[in-house]
């Protein structure tokens, strides 16, 4: 199998369920308070070593309780966590709403995240180079992200970016992404074309094969996903379940596709597998709580 690295956050979930999401101004009693490992980085690691994957991860915490915590979770998941460094400052939190719809809402308050510099991918190099498959988001600095990804295809990897939380990204950096990974209120943003039909959907993701992505895989929430490149473009319906909680589910996804493509698996096997490890992940609360094994996905039935 090939390996993984993963360069991103490190975050612990502060969440709270509520049966509405508060307005403006508006204070409301939530029911239940939990503290989960999370991050997008974290989260897309942990995802993959549980589905078998052989991973590596670049990133930073802080010196306290939560850091603590993260790299335990990690390393009890089977991630490699040599690249990790431990920074004194405190480590990266999201405060998450989860209403009775299962939608939420998040504020990330970065914390060492942001203290991952080009520097320090130069010193982590290694992890790169004996990765076949780099995964990124955008929880870290762009600048980051941008010489992370310039770097890896200088050293002839497979690049994935999980453009989120999404911002405008230069076509430079845009360039040097092999497989772009947006839900659709990224790919409006990323691409500036409103979204309001499933050909606006193709026009966007057009508008990002332009700019030097190789390919994209949009997903769309319990409708599905699609992949596009620019020759052909393939939908994927999702599995119906009954969702209690979406946090993580892009994550899981993700993370998916790189063990499916880790294994060499094509387009349409990597979508049905990535499309069975998000119906499991919504089925379960938090984020890398809910996150499933290779052995649950076995025996998922449709």
């Amino acid at each position: 199998m090939k390996k993984i690295c993963v360069i991103g956050s490190l975050n612990i979930d502060l969440v709270v369920k509520v049966d509405n999401m508060p307005k403006k101004g508006q204070t409301l009693i939530g029911s239940d308070f939990n503290e989960v490992p999370g991050g997008k980085g974290a989260n897309q690691a942990v995802a993959m070593a549980r589905l078998g994957g052989a991973v590596n991860m670049i990133g930073k915490v802080g010196a306290d309780g939560f850091g603590v915590r993260l790299m335990e979770q990690l390393k009890n998941n089977n991630v490699n966590t040599n690249y990790i460094s431990v920074e004194e400052c405190a480590t990266g939190v999201a405060m998450i709403t989860v209403d009775k719809n299962a939608d939420n809402s998040i504020v990330v308050a970065p914390g060492a995240n942001f203290k991952v510099d080009k520097e320090y991918i130069d010193k982590s190099i290694e992890a790169i180079n004996c990765s076949d498959i780099i995964v990124l988001q955008l929880e870290t600095p762009l600048e980051t992200i941008k010489y992370a990804l310039k770097k890896s295809k200088e050293l002839g990897k497979y690049t994935i970016l999980n453009p989120a939380p999404a911002v405008k990204l230069e076509d430079e950096l845009i360039a040097n992404v092999d497989l772009l990974t947006p839900n659709e209120t990224e790919l409006e943003i990323l691409s500036g074309v409103e979204i309001k039909s499933d050909e606006d959907i193709e026009k966007a993701a057009k508008t990002m094969i332009e700019k030097g992505v190789k390919e994209l895989i949009v997903t769309l929430g319990s409708k599905g996903s699609l992949y596009i490149n620019k020759d052909r473009s393939i939908f994927k319906k999702s599995y119906k379940v009954n969702a209690v909680d979406t946090t993580a589910a892009g994550d899981s996804y993700t993370g998916a596709l790189a063990v499916a493509f880790a294994e060499n698996k094509s387009i349409e096997e990597a979508m049905d597998f990535a499309s069975r490890v998000g119906a499991l992940t919504v089925m379960k609360e938090g984020a890398q709580s809910s996150l499933p094994t290779l052995e649950d996905v076995l025996k998922f039935e449709v």
